[in-house]
């Protein structure tokens, strides 16, 4: 049996704290290809910080029976009228599915099925949310702090990034009116 060492979650901010805490950074430049109006990413300094993933990975990806544990800050910014967002991902293992709380901030949890349907769901401190099987999914920050949520998924689920990066979502969320809207298509 692998004998595994606790780590520190520090709920006023949602940071994880071990030495077997791995961190993850994306910036402005790690999203080309994300949001709708390149040329707006281009104009941001491409070093500005999008978000971040603290995880804690106990197992190998891939193996079967394990949970991994993380904790996503999505930073407030905007790319044109769309609001700062991680890339998405459905899970490579499509039958797996996967929690988010909400510990910090405003946001969206958008989800589309394998029919490319999009919907969203309002994040706010304290709501959780069931990311079902053979949904894609993102999280969008439409406040002006750091959106902190944790997030608890199979081992074996994996991460399928190429469907996303290549098609996209069959919606976005966007500013209109000063309020969050999903609008269909790209």
């Amino acid at each position: 049996m692998k004998i595994h060492r606790p780590i520190r979650l520090d709920f006023s901010t949602g940071t994880l704290l071990g030495t077997s805490v791995q961190e993850t950074v994306r910036t402005v430049r790690d999203m080309k290809g994300y949001f709708r109006d390149e040329a707006a990413r281009k104009n941001l300094d491409p070093e500005t910080v999008v978000y971040r993933v603290q995880a804690i990975l106990p197992f190998q990806e891939g193996e079967e029976g394990g949970l991994f544990f993380g904790t996503t800050f999505i930073q407030p910014g905007m790319v044109g009228d769309e609001y700062f967002m991680t890339k998405g991902h459905f899970h490579l293992n499509r039958n797996r599915s996967e929690y988010y709380i909400t510990m910090a901030g405003a946001g969206a949890l958008i989800l589309m099925d394998e029919d490319r349907r999009t919907v969203f769901e309002p994040m706010s401190p304290g709501t959780v949310h069931y990311i079902p099987f053979n949904r894609a999914h993102r999280v969008s920050n439409i406040g002006d702090t750091v959106l902190t949520v944790l997030a608890c998924w199979p081992s074996d689920a994996g991460h399928d990034y190429n469907e996303i990066s290549s098609k996209g979502f069959g919606g976005r969320l966007r500013k209109i009116n000063g309020l969050a809207a999903l609008v269909e298509g790209l």
